[in-house]
């Protein structure tokens, strides 16, 4: 299946159960979603405790410490800074072609309270101006932009902060206003972009959760008509048609697009269903049900949401839809957080902030608050200051056709030794690069807890536990009985080296290491306080080139941090 256009984009389009462009060719989108630069979610900010961490709460909580005029400069260095092209060109350098991008309407027109004339809408062109730009990245990169209504006037669900939404003012559901102001809104989008071939859909309105006429928990959940929101598509549809014949729709179901009951047949055929999903198990029952959509209404399927999670349920969830021929925009790109591509990294300040918001630390002055915010905002979001995790995009990207093994660093041995970190054991699948109790949090099938997968959640987002020790020093932490790793060894010539390895446990064990796939040495670790370094009894042969050094618990508990190998004497 076609990953990127051949050469200058074309239109997509709904052909039957398949994405294809203008000659027909099936086209697979592989994209993240760029949440939290055009609305913020509290989670994302480490602010999941402020109010319900919707953006105006966050936005009215800077304000209240730096005033409205400063607030104002930080949102605006915010927008300017989170995503740039650097972030679009290194997506297509990974191999993505398709970006998501999640928009909040009151980047675009006003809400319905502050609009001068009722019933009239005002558009502000600044909005649309960054989409533009946004456009322009993603079109020199051969991608495709898809529109992503998130936040819709008066919020689309009982989630709020995924649409900003104030549950002190009627909703898109209560508010016949807010209704037509989205409807309106899509047709001029669909004015401004109809001759746009890089623009690659309209996702029309991002996880709407409401219960119309069943109780469902407040999420629409239990719903089975899903009249109102099957006539704001169809409402949606018809303005687009109005001006643009050409652009594909997507929309979601109820449920946070997953509750399709009503929804279907939809009359524009240039539709494709989109559905979410997280933290379920990656089988062929977690898709079953709209797998028989597509072929029931001959529609294609996307995934165009998903994510918070592992590399391995990353990887089972992409080649679990690759393999049935669908597409996905994985999310998000960056957050404070070590689970996706890109991690921002806050000052020191961000934390005495978030301790205030949190009611678990003192007022910062406004001087100080000023300070951290601008910091963040014209800094610490920006694309040369973040983290890269290469482990989360393999995960994505490579690891879905080939679980093969790779080296997550250059793990070179010189005649003069070297010293290996714990944690840089090799990229790939659990069972071929590592293995690990918990590798991934499935408690929506469950129903159990939500699974730390690394309990340290800092540097890599495999199972492995790792934590940041004195002078921030990376270790794997809770190292337990059956659990192992595996490293790739590059010796210059090769060798004869001892194998020292840095490890503390109150209890001991044995642990093992084996090399090349030869017999295992076993090495005796006492339980004592402290770091501890101990030495195997015999020194290893290293061959020239490549090798295998797989260190594995066979009853020991506890923590390693580095492996040293140092030339026998």
């Amino acid at each position: 299946m076609t990953t990127l256009p051949a050469s200058a984009q074309t239109f997509l389009r709904a052909d039957g159960q398949r994405i294809v462009d203008e000659s027909g060719n099936p086209v697979l989108l592989r994209g993240m979603g760029l949440g939290g630069w055009m609305l913020q979610e509290g989670y994302m900010l480490q602010l999941g405790q402020l109010g319900s961490g919707q953006q105006y709460r966050i936005r009215a909580a800077i304000a209240e410490l730096i005033g409205e005029e400063k607030t104002a400069e930080f949102y605006k260095a915010w927008i300017d800074n989170h995503t740039r092209k650097a972030d679009i060109d290194m997506m297509a350098r990974w191999g993505m072609n398709s970006v998501r991008l999640p928009l909040h309407y009151n980047l675009l027109t006003l809400p319905i309270e502050k609009e001068p004339v009722a019933g009239k809408d005002s558009w502000l062109e600044d909005g649309f101006k960054r989409i533009d730009t946004l456009l322009a990245w993603t079109r020199a990169n051969g991608m495709y932009l898809i529109l992503d209504l998130h936040a819709a006037p008066g919020g689309q669900g009982n989630d709020l902060p995924i649409a900003d939404r104030d549950p002190d003012k009627p909703s898109l559901w209560q508010n016949a206003e807010n209704r037509r102001k989205t409807i309106a809104l899509w047709r001029e989008l669909a004015r401004r972009y109809a001759d746009e071939p890089g623009i690659g859909a309209y996702d029309v309105l991002n996880e709407p959760n409401w219960d119309f006429t069943a109780p469902g928990g407040d999420h629409g959940c239990k719903e089975t008509s899903n009249a109102p929101l099957k006539q704001l598509y169809t409402d949606i549809a018809a303005a687009i048609r109005q001006v643009d014949k050409r652009h594909m729709i997507i929309i979601e179901g109820n449920c946070w697009g997953n509750n399709y009951q009503g929804l279907l047949p939809f009359a524009d055929k240039n539709t494709a269903l989109s559905f979410h999903k997280y933290w379920n198990t990656n089988d062929e029952a977690s898709i079953a049900g709209v797998l028989k959509l597509r072929e029931t209404y001959d529609m294609p399927l996307w995934l165009g949401e998903s994510g918070e999670n592992s590399n391995v349920w990353f990887r089972d969830a992409i080649s679990l839809v690759e393999k049935h021929d669908i597409g996905w925009a994985f999310w998000p790109l960056k957050k404070i957080g070590f689970n996706n591509p890109l991690e921002i990294v806050p000052n020191p300040g961000w934390a005495k902030l978030v301790a205030y918001w949190t009611a678990k630390g003192p007022r910062p002055t406004a001087e100080e608050a000023y300070a951290t915010l601008m910091q963040l905002a014209r800094h610490d979001i920006r694309h040369e200051n973040n983290v890269f995790h290469p482990d989360v995009v393999d995960a994505m990207l490579r690891q879905p056709h080939d679980p093969s093994p790779r080296s997550f660093a250059p793990l070179g041995v010189a005649a003069e030794g070297a010293e290996i970190g714990a944690t840089d054991y090799d990229l790939g699948p659990d069972g071929v690069a590592y293995h690990d109790s918990d590798n991934a949090n499935y408690h929506v099938s469950t129903g159990k807890a939500r699974t730390l997968w690394n309990n340290g959640r800092t540097w890599r987002n495999d199972g492995v536990d790792i934590a940041r020790g004195e002078g921030e020093s990376l270790y794997v932490s809770d190292f337990v009985p059956g659990e192992w790793m595996r490293y790739t060894l590059v010796a210059e010539g090769g060798g004869s080296f001892a194998v020292e390895i840095e490890v503390k446990s109150d209890t001991g064990g044995p642990l093992r290491i084996t090399l090349n796939g030869g017999a295992p040495v076993t090495l005796a670790v006492a339980g004592k306080p402290g770091w501890q370094k101990l030495r195997l009894p015999a020194p290893v042969s290293l061959l020239d080139g490549n090798n295998k050094l797989v260190l594995g618990s066979a009853g020991f508990a506890g923590n390693v941090r580095l492996l040293r190998l140092l030339p026998a004497r």
